[in-house]
């Protein structure tokens, strides 16, 4: 039984390029992260093109959904939405205010506490959050058809132990911190 193996992509021209160079190198850094990079450019891309076909740029994606994976009555404070898109307050601030001018969000006090605020959802910001998740998802799962189902749940694991163990705290390493 012969297996075969998959042609070669950029990542390995580079990889073989720099084995030449310094034949020591552990490339298997580069393996991994240059592939990461570069499905990262071309899925930007992608969600990039699926927003725009849905008439939303990707930011007003990430808060819109934000609110909107918060359920009903699909509302959240802004700091929790800074938390959730990983923004400065400032930007939190000038995003809200032209989503609200487009009618995707409204804001207002708190019933519990009249010093802060809720941003939540407008019907319109719920029909267009929906729509784009939808669209997103089978652009998305098109690119992954190149997998086999089995592989694309594996992939799934493997960047989950990945990014489990990157965003892990420092001090959670080590026992004795």
């Amino acid at each position: 039984m012969t297996v075969e193996r998959p042609a070669m992509d950029e990542v390995d021209r580079i990889v073989r390029a720099w084995q030449q160079l310094q034949p020591d190198l552990n490339s298997t850094p580069l393996h991994v992260f240059s592939r990461i990079s570069r499905i990262a450019w071309i899925q930007e891309n992608l969600r990039r093109d699926v927003f725009a076909k849905v008439g939303l740029d990707g930011w007003e994606f990430d808060v819109l959904s934000a609110l909107r994976r918060a359920g009903d009555p699909f509302q959240l404070t802004p700091r929790l939405l800074i938390q959730e898109t990983l923004v400065t307050s400032g930007t939190m601030t000038t995003r809200l205010d032209k989503l609200q001018a487009r009618g995707l969000v409204t804001r207002a006090r708190a019933p519990e506490d009249g010093r802060s605020v809720v941003v939540q959802l407008s019907a319109e910001g719920i029909r267009l959050a929906d729509e784009a998740i939808s669209a997103l998802m089978d652009a998305e799962q098109e690119f992954l058809d190149a997998l086999p189902a089995g592989a694309q749940e594996q992939m799934g694991d493997a960047l989950r132990s990945l990014l489990l163990a990157l965003e892990a705290p420092a001090d959670a390493e080590d026992p004795s911190a």
